[in-house]
């Protein structure tokens, strides 16, 4: 791997985060994120704690930095039933234990970039979610102005399900947040956009014949007035249900 901010060819290996990588870790943190993790976070990464993770390392990386991580994805694993993105599943809910991965942290030291390493790590959570059977999927924030990040996981096949109003809380002032989903083993959100225009379709067509129904029978009934609010409730009905199903299964809000 070639960078022209490198003076040597980058030989990029992937291991897991060791308790020796603390420093190094909390502060590549410091340095790439506005948002500050508390101590117990970086405890919980290097020793495992309910958190996996894995760094990037170039094993040619002159003056004994060779196992010095340049880049690192941090994850865990929670419920699906107690997830926020609950609602955005298809799945069981006669099986508990459906699990998610939820992406924590993601970061490539400057110099270390455009390498393929941020989506290297990825893939490792990916592959790990995916060897879990009971987890149906991948997820993760991004703040609403990091459009690199938006990019490369839009690249990858993430799909942007949900926008955060006032998400994060940096500096006194709130920013808004993407929620992006990867599915695995067969997870898929509860309605496809197919499946949303079939049902949209289906509820109008049970309004209309509903509608021609009545207004038939008032013809023949040789009324000279249009049906009043209780004929016409089914169009009024087919409306609301359409703008029901448009909230619930609204797919990326991302422009």
């Amino acid at each position: 791997m070639v960078n022209p901010k490198l003076s040597h060819r980058a030989s990029i290996c992937y291991r897991p985060i060791e308790p020796s990588d603390r420093e190094i870790l909390e502060q590549i943190h410091c340095d790439l994120f506005p948002i500050r993790y508390e101590s117990e976070f970086f405890q919980n990464v290097v020793n495992g704690q309910d958190i996996v993770s894995w760094a990037a390392v170039d094993r040619n990386r002159p003056n004994g930095r060779s196992d010095e991580l340049v880049g690192f994805v941090t994850a865990r694993i929670v419920l699906a039933k107690e997830s926020e993105i609950g609602d955005m599943l298809r799945y069981d809910p006669s099986k508990p234990d459906q699990t998610l991965v939820y992406i924590l942290t993601l970061g490539v030291v400057d110099g270390y970039r455009n390498l393929g390493i941020a989506s290297s790590l990825i893939q490792k959570v990916v592959k790990y979610a995916s060897s879990i059977s009971t987890c149906r999927a991948v997820y993760l924030h991004v703040i609403s102005y990091n459009d690199p990040a938006i990019r490369l996981y839009k690249k990858m096949s993430f799909q942007c399900v949900r926008r955060l109003q006032g998400f994060y809380l940096i500096g006194g002032q709130h920013y808004d947040s993407y929620l992006f989903v990867y599915y695995v083993n067969g997870g898929r959100s509860p309605c496809s956009p197919l499946e949303l225009v079939t049902i949209m379709v289906s509820y109008m067509r049970s309004g209309l014949k509903t509608v021609a129904a009545k207004l038939y029978k008032n013809e023949d009934r040789k009324v000279p007035k249009w049906p009043k609010c209780k004929e016409s409730h089914s169009l009024i009905s087919t409306t609301q249900h359409r703008r029901s199903l448009t909230a619930e299964c609204n797919g990326c809000e991302c422009v």
